[in-house]
């Protein structure tokens, strides 16, 4: 297990995804632990990014509930289509919303939030979660996220 993170910011955003992820799976190796291994995850991602928020929520029963996070208090339920991360659990894909505003049905936990992105996490083909990433930032979150933040959600042992 690693001890320490090595953060670069200096690097482009894909350069620091790519330092990361072998950081993320060295914290992964060996732990069982789903609730830890979320925890971890939620961390390395807000240490090295910076963003408001940064949390999963786990489906139960006909809802998401909020899981490990880290960043101001949040929603502690989402109905299953209702704003971006109840729509991304319904939609089974990656939302990314430049302005969460502009998005029917936003769900605002903080009012700091202006731009997101929801990950669905897969097992067995069914949607068991959300990694939710929210910025202060307008338009913060793009391909290159969706693409680097799918393959970390991958990384995740159920």
């Amino acid at each position: 297990m690693a001890d320490d993170l090595t953060i670069i910011r200096s690097a482009s955003k894909a350069e620091q995804y790519t330092s990361l992820i072998p950081q993320i799976k060295a914290l992964l190796d060996g732990e069982p632990d789903l609730v830890a291994n979320l925890a971890n995850i939620v961390a390395a991602l807000k240490e090295q990014f910076g963003w408001l928020w940064v949390g999963f929520y786990l489906v139960k029963q006909d809802e998401l509930v909020l899981g490990p996070f880290q960043g101001p208090v949040a929603c502690t339920r989402i109905a299953k289509g209702r704003g971006v991360c109840g729509s991304s659990w319904a939609q089974a894909k990656t939302l990314v919303v430049p302005d969460v505003e502009a998005f029917p049905g936003h769900i605002a936990c903080s009012s700091l939030s202006r731009s997101e992105i929801v990950v669905p996490l897969f097992h067995n083909d069914q949607v068991m979660g959300v990694l939710d990433v929210d910025s202060e930032v307008l338009d913060q979150f793009d391909d290159i996220d969706a693409k680097y933040l799918e393959e970390i959600v991958k990384l995740i042992n159920w």
